[in-house]
């Protein structure tokens, strides 16, 4: 929406998440006032986001892939979040990126929705991962931080033995005629 004219500009298609630290830089937008394709909105320029959408001062606001060199370096990258798959440090696969939940006001991923593969949706829900959790991002994965370790015992408890006062040792035996 702009806010001169309080119309619809543009549609909103994609975000362009910069990888290295999960940022939303930009997002694609498509609509009939935009002479080149394909066109942005950064997200610096957002002024205000409510039910209505993200509201901007004007459609001078769009930019084309080339009008800003860090947006078009990572918008060639072709990074898509969603459906990417989540492996936690051991290798076991945890799901795939199905949502995401991402602070408004600077536009940072705080929380993946990883959803479960099939087998594993039986017994297991979504999982929600905080993006202090992840480990690393790479063209395949997002690998998380392994849940819990293995405990080994140390060394095994020697078996104790203890003398119950209120038995004897030997067994007593009653003899009745």
């Amino acid at each position: 929406m702009g806010l001169q004219t309080g119309t619809q500009l543009a549609i909103t298609k994609l975000p362009i998440i910069d990888p290295s630290n999960l940022k939303i830089i930009a997002y694609e937008v498509d609509g009939p006032l935009l002479t080149e394709k394909p066109s942005f909105i950064r997200v610096a320029d957002v002024r205000e986001l409510s039910g209505v959408g993200m509201i901007i001062d004007s459609n001078d606001e769009f930019i084309n892939n080339k009008d800003v060199i860090s947006i078009q370096k990572v918008y060639e990258l072709n990074f898509k979040l969603i459906g990417l798959n989540v492996v936690n440090q051991t290798g076991q696969k945890l799901g795939k990126v199905s949502d995401y939940n991402l602070e408004t006001d600077s536009f940072v991923i705080q929380q993946l929705n990883v959803k479960p593969g099939i087998f594993k949706s039986l017994s297991d829900t979504e999982l929600l991962i905080q993006r202090s959790q992840i480990v690393e991002i790479n063209n395949w994965n997002i690998i998380v931080k392994t849940a819990a370790k293995k405990l080994e015992p140390v060394s095994k408890p020697a078996k104790l033995t203890y003398l119950n006062p209120f038995r004897s040792s030997s067994p007593q035996t009653s003899e009745r005629h």
